[in-house]
């Protein structure tokens, strides 16, 4: 008799709502910002934030993930009062049109995250993994969030797009184990400030201090990742590394390889795909889904 299946992790976010990752989840992009490296300045209003979570959802996203600071190399830190003027207008009128699915805020500072998170957001993504304000993983705690801890090597100020570095980025004993360690060192901060585990998810931050080759490296060790038992969250969509190796310069035209990245990370055990082309990344990786579970029942058998 083969043995019996994993219970599917689940994610735990605020307000009594959870993500059960059975299947592939998409997470779906929403930057309330100006210069976002590939769709700044598509929602200037909250109307069109509120109109493109609409079409999200209706899309197949299972989370939004809503944000007031461009996170592209070069771009300059916004303060907590802008993106609070930029990220609250368009929650309130995501959640007036009655838009159900979860929403994470895409924030490094408490301020911001806390605003959110009292307006009714679910979690919180925060690309400096609680490094940027050491009062986020309390407010995280305090409101029963979920958080995303992202590794990056540096603030987006001061890093460079992932095929432009002047040197490839140094990681003793390689990209994935650097990445490993700072995850674990990160989630163990989180879980001693009070933060329940399960309320945990962790990204490799593809592309963030990164070299084209190291972000297909993490990619395809991403069932090192999984193996820390805690919910990856991935985000290739777009993102310069595929460009250069797909020869597209545009990233608005990177949906195809976008693609191939959301489906081989799900194919290696990614649980939740970060993407700015929701509909077209449901429709992949419902077939990612399905070959997944054709190769485990082959292996059990």
């Amino acid at each position: 008799m083969p043995p019996a299946a994993a219970e599917p992790l689940i994610w735990s976010l605020a307000n009594a709502r959870s993500v059960a990752l059975d299947r592939a989840r998409v997470m779906a992009i929403l930057n309330v910002t100006p210069d976002s490296f590939s769709d700044g300045g598509a929602l200037a209003t909250p109307e069109a934030a509120a109109d493109a979570a609409e079409r999200a959802a209706a899309d197949g996203a299972d989370i939004l993930d809503l944000g007031g600071e461009s996170t592209r190399p070069g771009a300059l830190p916004v303060p907590a009062e802008e993106q609070i003027a930029r990220v609250l207008p368009a929650l309130r009128a995501i959640r007036a049109r009655g838009v159900a699915a979860p929403i994470s805020v895409d924030t490094t500072l408490a301020a911001v995250a806390e605003a959110a998170l009292a307006e009714g957001a679910d979690a919180v993504n925060d690309q400096s993994a609680g490094r940027d304000d050491a009062r986020m993983f309390e407010v995280v705690r305090r409101a029963g969030a979920g958080i995303v801890l992202m590794h990056r090597l540096r603030a987006p100020r001061d890093d460079a797009y992932s095929d432009r570095h002047a040197a490839p980025p140094g990681y003793e004993g390689g990209v994935t184990a650097a990445v490993v360690a700072f995850l674990r060192e990160r989630t163990a901060a989180a879980i001693h400030t009070g933060i329940a585990p399960g309320r945990i998810a962790l990204d490799p931050g593809l592309g963030f201090g990164k070299t084209v080759e190291q972000s297909a490296a993490l990619i395809a060790d991403t069932r090192v990742l999984v193996g820390m038992g805690r919910p990856v969250v991935a985000g290739a969509s777009r993102k310069s590394f595929l460009g250069r190796l797909a020869g597209i310069q545009e990233p608005a035209a990177r949906l195809a390889p976008s693609l191939a990245a959301g489906v081989a990370l799900r194919l290696l055990g990614a649980h939740i795909v970060r993407v700015h082309d929701v509909r077209e990344h449901r429709s992949a990786l419902q077939i990612a889904d399905a070959i997944a579970a054709a190769r485990d029942g082959c292996q059990d058998a």
